[in-house]
């Protein structure tokens, strides 16, 4: 199983991926180190990334996915996937970019990947990142997250997980789903 781990900057991601992959046992594969450094530079001076910005580091995300799938090992992915489109190019990769295909948006879920949510307000979110050090990703860039992300549907195979929680409350949440999954799908 897969399971990336999605929000806004601010809400949890890196902190609750790492928890998870000490307590679990799995490889965590941390976002924000597959950016490539244009964009890196460019969220350091407080520019939003676009569309186009983005997709080169999507696609490496969506190549690691495949990696871990195709091992058959379980995973943990850390990626924003603010828009339905980055996380359909996460599980799809370049089969869903627009000179594609006219049914990229009708693609199923894959099966054993799964999104985990992590939401909260604005508000809270922003009081996180003015207190945290060493990021490259300005707090002023919050509201441009905000204003980009698209909520995932329950047909995008997503756990929503509320980020007022502590991080062992959130962490037994993906644990249950996970131990549900397990048994709904043992032979």
């Amino acid at each position: 199983m897969i399971y990336i781990l999605m929000g806004v900057s601010g809400c949890g991601k890196s902190t609750l991926g790492a928890f998870l992959s000490e307590k679990l046992g799995w490889p965590l594969h941390e976002g924000d180190d597959f950016h490539p450094q244009e964009n890196i530079e460019k969220m350091a001076r407080g520019e939003p990334l676009t569309d186009q910005d983005r997709l080169p580091w999507l696609l490496k995300l969506h190549d690691i996915i495949v990696s871990e799938r195709s091992s058959g090992s379980d995973a943990l992915v850390t990626c924003s996937a603010l828009k339905h489109q980055y996380r359909q190019i996460l599980l799809h990769g370049s089969k869903v970019l627009p000179s594609s295909s006219p049914d990229q948006d009708i693609r199923p879920p894959v099966p054993d990947v799964f999104f985990i949510f992590l939401h909260g307000d604005h508000d809270l979110l922003y009081q996180r990142l003015v207190a945290r050090r060493g990021h490259y990703m300005k707090a002023d860039l919050l509201s441009s997250q905000f204003d980009v992300l698209e909520l995932p549907s329950n047909d995008e195979n997503v756990l929503s997980l509320d980020v007022r929680r502590s991080i062992a409350d959130m962490a037994t949440e993906v644990e249950r789903h996970i131990m549900c999954l397990k048994l709904t799908h043992m032979p």
